[in-house]
């Protein structure tokens, strides 16, 4: 059994453009997240956080340096590899819910175990199950516009855990979302990354959301400037 991280990024850096116009987002990224972690992603507009995130999710690729997952080279991988383990390992929260507004909670759910070509019956045996581990059970068949802004973004996590994903990567999950209703998503990513071993990498703004984390990463002008344990000073 190998001792490597789960996730391994070695001196990332990405670069948008060419010439004068070039900019730097990530200027040598060095970052280790080992399975079973719940790690907080802070730092202002521009920092480059949502940038590592994309490349994480193997939505965007890095200009140089080593992103390994599980101890594979992702940079190595070609596009179609990138989608599978995109497919087969990752859950995705976004902060504006990305649900299809004329499909029912039980059908967006489903969509993952549609792209991994899932038999109808476990489909919708498997998100059921997803929608009742949210606290959505008997709302399966109301669209996104018969349900409140917290309840589409339990809607959002039963459709990203319900391939059980090895990593959740939550970008401003309670972005758009009320104080209380914030709290009650907060808990319930924890408790999928403490019950179900789910590692989760979330970006936020708010320092009451990234308390949930054990851990908080921050970033400044495209660089880690802090790395510490939730409850560590500094």
């Amino acid at each position: 059994m190998s001792d490597a991280p789960l996730i391994r990024l070695s001196g990332i850096t990405k670069t948008y453009g060419r010439g004068q116009a070039a900019f730097q987002a990530l200027k040598g990224i060095d970052l280790a997240v080992e399975a079973g972690e719940f790690v907080a992603v802070m730092g202002p507009s521009g920092s480059g956080k949502s940038t590592v995130m994309n490349i994480l999710g193997c939505l965007d690729t890095p200009t140089s340096g080593s992103y390994e997952f599980e101890g594979v080279k992702v940079e190595q991988l070609t596009r179609n590899e990138r989608a599978l383990l995109r497919r087969n390992y990752l859950g995705f929260v976004f902060q504006g819910f990305n649900l299809l507004a004329r499909t029912t909670a039980l059908e967006n759910v489903e969509l993952p175990l549609i792209y991994r070509g899932e038999p109808l019956v476990r489909r919708h045996a498997a998100a059921r199950d997803a929608l009742r581990q949210v606290g959505l059970e008997g709302w399966e068949h109301h669209t996104p516009g018969e349900l409140s802004g917290g309840q589409q973004q339990r809607v959002a996590i039963a459709r990203a855990i319900v391939t059980r994903p090895h990593v959740l990567l939550a970008d401003e999950p309670t972005g758009n979302l009320d104080t209380r209703t914030s709290e009650e998503i907060m808990e319930l990513i924890a408790a999928f990354n403490r019950e179900l071993g789910i590692t989760v990498l979330m970006v936020t703004h708010e320092p009451d959301m990234a308390a949930h984390a054990r851990r908080v990463v921050r970033f400044v002008d495209g660089r880690v400037d802090s790395d510490r344990r939730n409850g560590e000073a500094g």
